[in-house]
């Protein structure tokens, strides 16, 4: 199946208002560019150099989704031209974005990372860590950040009931930090959740983006 005929099967399979989050990470050019030709606008990278570098050269229609852990000596990179910051798991980098966002001159868009899995190699913060860093932003001005939602990634496993438990954990997580600080911002609604063996079950529980 070539990417043209595997994104449509994946578009089949999911609900319109869920987003699909194209992973182009590690991929040449040329690809992108045949899922950009089928219709395929958002894009997701890992790496800030891979997604500066595919952004000079593609087409600027496209919204670029950062998906992997962010270091804060990377923001600068991506600063000028990321959409959606999926992976933002801790206070110091939310004020790290906040200031490259100020010298560019625009809102940077960013989703809280929680931790849900078990595996210790996973980032995120926890609801404490998240509550005061929330608290943070309620007294100081950070004006050039946008708080859109919720991101977490479950475990590496097979086993879909420990995936299930943990995606319902992050909508639960997502539920509770609308009602504390978001309930009258109708731009936090995002969840993104759920990569290519589990995204069903993540659409299931409430994912937005996939």
């Amino acid at each position: 199946m070539n990417i043209s005929e595997n994104l449509n099967d994946v578009l089949s399979q999911i609900p319109e208002d869920v987003k699909l989050i194209a992973v182009s990470k590690t991929k040449p050019v040329k690809d992108v560019f045949e899922a950009y030709n089928s219709g395929q606008r958002m894009f997701g990278e890992n790496r800030a150099d891979e997604l500066y570098n595919k952004y000079n050269t593609m087409p600027k229609d496209i919204e670029w989704h950062f998906i992997g852990h962010l270091q804060t000596n990377k923001i600068k990179y991506i600063a000028p031209c990321v959409k959606l910051i999926h992976s933002v798991d801790t206070l110091n980098l939310l004020i790290e974005i906040n200031k490259e966002a100020v010298k560019n001159n625009r809102i940077i868009d960013c989703l809280l990372q929680l931790y849900i899995a078990t595996e210790e190699s996973k980032y995120g913060f926890d609801m404490d860590e998240v509550e005061e860093a929330l608290n943070y932003l309620k007294y100081h001005n950070l004006n050039n950040i946008k708080i859109k939602g919720v991101m977490g990634m479950a475990t590496n496993t097979d086993d879909a009931v420990i995936i299930r438990k943990e995606f319902r954990q992050l909508k639960t997580y997502f539920d509770e930090l609308k009602a504390m600080y978001f309930e009258n911002d109708t731009d936090f609604k995002e969840i993104s959740m759920g990569m290519t063996n589990d995204y069903k079950i993540a659409i299931e529980e409430g994912s937005t983006m996939v």
